[in-house]
Formats: C-alpha cells, sequence, structure tokens
C-alpha cells in the first residue's frame, strides 16, 4: 500500500490537524475580538462551525501523537471510516459556514457600505472569513486522503 501524504498516525497528518487546529481557532479569535459581529447570524454559525473544527481537530492531533509516541498504525476500516465520516461532516459545515459569512461580507462592506455608516470593523470579518476558508482547504485535502485510506483499507 502507498504511504499517503496526511494519513493518521504520521507526522504529515499531525501537522495538517494542527494546521486545521489553529486557522480555525484564529478564525474564531479575529471574529470574537470583532466588535457587533453577534448580530449577524452567519457570523455565529461561522463561530459555531469552526469551533467544531477546534474540537475535532485537536482530538485527531492528540490521536496522532499517541500513535506517533506507540507506534501504532491507525489504518484500520473501522478508524478511518470514522475519520472520513467526521471529516466530510466538519468540511460540510465549515464550507457552508465559510461561503454565509462571506456572502455577508461582501454585502455589507461593498454592496452596502455599512461598514463606513456604522463603523463595523469588516476587516477582521473579512480575516475571519479567509481563515475559515484556509481551514475548509486543510479539512477537504484531509477528507480526501481519509477516502483514499478508505478505499483501499476496505
Amino acid at each position: 500500500m502507498k504511504e499517503l501524504v496526511g494519513r493518521p498516525g504520521s507526522v504529515s497528518g499531525l501537522v495538517l490537524r494542527l494546521g486545521q487546529f489553529s486557522c480555525a481557532a484564529a478564525s474564531i479569535g479575529v471574529m470574537v475580538s470583532s466588535t457587533g459581529f453577534a448580530t449577524f447570524t452567519a457570523f455565529c454559525y461561522l463561530i459555531a462551525s469552526m469551533g467544531l473544527q477546534v474540537l475535532w481537530s485537536l482530538g485527531l492531533a492528540c490521536l496522532d501523537v499517541y500513535a506517533l509516541r506507540r507506534k501504532r498504525d491507525l489504518q484500520n476500516p473501522i478508524l478511518v471510516s470514522l475519520f472520513v465520516v467526521g471529516d466530510w461532516v466538519t468540511a460540510t459545515l465549515s464550507l457552508a459556514a465559510a461561503s454565509s459569512s462571506a456572502g455577508i461580507v461582501v454585502l455589507y462592506s461593498k454592496d452596502m457600505n455599512f461598514c463606513s455608516q456604522y463603523h463595523l470593523p469588516c476587516i477582521n470579518f473579512q480575516v475571519s472569513v479567509v481563515l475559515a476558508f484556509f481551514t475548509w482547504a486543510l479539512i477537504s485535502l484531509s477528507s480526501h486522503v481519509m477516502f483514499w485510506i478508505l478505499l483501499t483499507t476496505v
């Protein structure tokens, strides 16, 4: 079997999960530090989705650390199928949250000029959305790798 980059229990998998964790945590941090974010439902959805991603990525990063320290193989079909489903769910939620938040940012900053009228920190909203899209890109990479591992283990 070919060793894929980002597989569970490897250093590249740990780096991928830590990247997901850090981008999602940074997205939450930037959004929460902005004033007035709670008045927009899409931004609250982004916070919830990135919070779920933080928990999922941190849990899998801890599992990768355990597997690396104990030299365990995490590529059995039951574990990999759990990883696939978890990655697909978090990827779908993250893409939906990032896209809806991006729509709100474009509407209020470009179309309606709310940012200049009401002194909203739109640059913070934009940075948070970009970080959410980075998170989604890393999750999609991870879910793709997990899917190929699942196909080879079954």
